[in-house]
């Protein structure tokens, strides 16, 4: 019944009392075959009819009313008053459509029927009853097709609401299972990770402080070293209040992303580290990544970072680096390579991380590509981070292919 409840919208009564109208119209001019032409007392009751028929498309309450005296009148002063019945009755459809009260419907319906009735008083028996049957068609009818759209629509609004409803449920369902995922992973964090790193840096600080007779170079290192690890530790701490709690640190931008201007710096630092691990590294960036906006200057920085870990701990100590960051046409362009050529340290894995898998998947959700793969003797890694906007569906890269980790 979706399509009883669209014909009669709300929005169309004034499109619909129009046509009825015009209905009406070519009724009296054209006229029913074999009878004669519409009278002026006809035209006197029909024209009112009409025009607050449209006037009153907004009123059902008044537009019945006023039909229903119009009818009234009708009954003693024309034979035909198919004009005035079909406007009264047609006046009850509407009003039981849109009555926001039961009981309006009802004296509605009992108005006009006993307006009916008063045509049918001195009339013999069997006219009489004939008269009653004709209530089926006058007054029950557009009450019966009124009650039915009624039934429909709050059928579909119930529908609509409980769909809301289903929606609203999944959603709360999905936030709760996220929010204790993202508690069981700041738990594994705080208790094993973070603990492991602190002792670390509590050992680096005390092993410093018991040998004060190391060579210059050595305490840089533990320098670096315990400098590292403090700020791991308080990116682990970080990390560990946005998982518990993200709206409660949504406001601090060191949790979410680097500010655009302070871009060019936070490269440079990380091309500094990588240097201090004793890579090698040119760097190419163009000044203008500073007025990047804060989600993929966050990704650049991150990207750099990763792969110049990875050129430490694969390429090894003196490899040569080059890293390239350039915009074009809002685009950003960006590469990382090394020669390969370092002498790789003892005692580090030859592969199986995740730190290209992430590398992706952090470009990949901002509509890019990242390709991976030996170039020469060495490893190379670039993409392409499209202008801010909607990020186009992307193609998987070849699988298979090796990567660092």
């Amino acid at each position: 019944m979706g399509w009883v409840g669209r014909l009669f919208d709300a929005r169309d009564t004034l499109a619909r009392i129009l046509l009825l109208d015009l209905s009406g119209i070519g009724y009296l001019v054209v006229g029913v075959h074999g009878r004669p032409g519409p009278t002026g007392t006809q035209w006197a009751l029909a024209v009112p009819a009409f025009l607050l028929a449209l006037l009153c498309h907004r009123r059902p309450l008044l537009n019945l009313l006023l039909q229903s005296a119009l009818l009234a009148a009708a009954f003693p002063l024309v034979d035909d008053v198919m004009i005035n019945q079909v406007g009264a009755s047609w006046a009850l459809l509407e009003l039981t459509m849109r009555a926001t009260r039961p009981r309006t419907i009802w004296l509605g319906a009992g108005l006009l029927a006993a307006v009916d009735l008063t045509n049918l008083i001195g009339e013999p028996v069997r006219t009489a009853l004939t008269g009653l049957f004709g209530l089926a068609v006058t007054v029950c009818l557009p009450l019966l097709l009124g009650l039915v759209v009624r039934t429909t629509r709050e059928l579909s609004r119930q529908a609509e609401e409980r769909a809301e409803a289903d929606r609203r449920r999944r959603e709360s369902e999905s936030r709760a299972a996220r929010a204790d995922e993202r508690g069981a992973i700041a738990r594994e964090l705080h208790d094993v990770l973070a603990h492991h790193v602190a002792s670390m840096v509590l050992r680096v600080g005390v092993a410093r402080h018991v040998l004060p007779d190391l060579d210059p170079r050595v305490g840089e290192v533990f320098d670096d070293v315990h400098a590292t690890g403090t700020a791991a530790l308080t990116d682990l701490r970080r990390l560990v209040a946005v998982l518990r709690d993200p709206d409660g640190v949504r406001g601090d931008a060191a949790l979410t992303a680097i500010e655009p201007s302070a871009l060019p710096a936070a490269l440079g630092a990380a091309v500094d580290r990588a240097r201090q691990a004793g890579v090698v590294v040119e760097a190419d960036v163009d000044p203008a990544v500073g007025a990047l906006d804060a989600v993929r200057g966050q990704a650049v920085l991150r990207l750099t970072q990763e792969a110049l870990t990875n050129v430490a701990k694969h390429a090894g100590a003196e490899a040569r680096a080059q890293l390239t960051v350039s915009v074009e046409d809002g685009a950003v362009h960006w590469a990382v390579s090394d020669d390969g050529r370092g002498a790789a340290p003892a005692g580090v894995p030859s592969g199986g991380g995740h730190g290209i898998v992430g590398m992706r998947e952090r470009v990949e959700v901002l509509g890019g590509r990242l390709e991976a793969g030996p170039t020469g003797s060495g490893w190379r890694v670039r993409t392409v981070l499209p202008a801010a906007g909607p990020a186009p569906d992307t193609p998987r890269p070849r699988a298979g292919a090796p990567e660092p980790a």
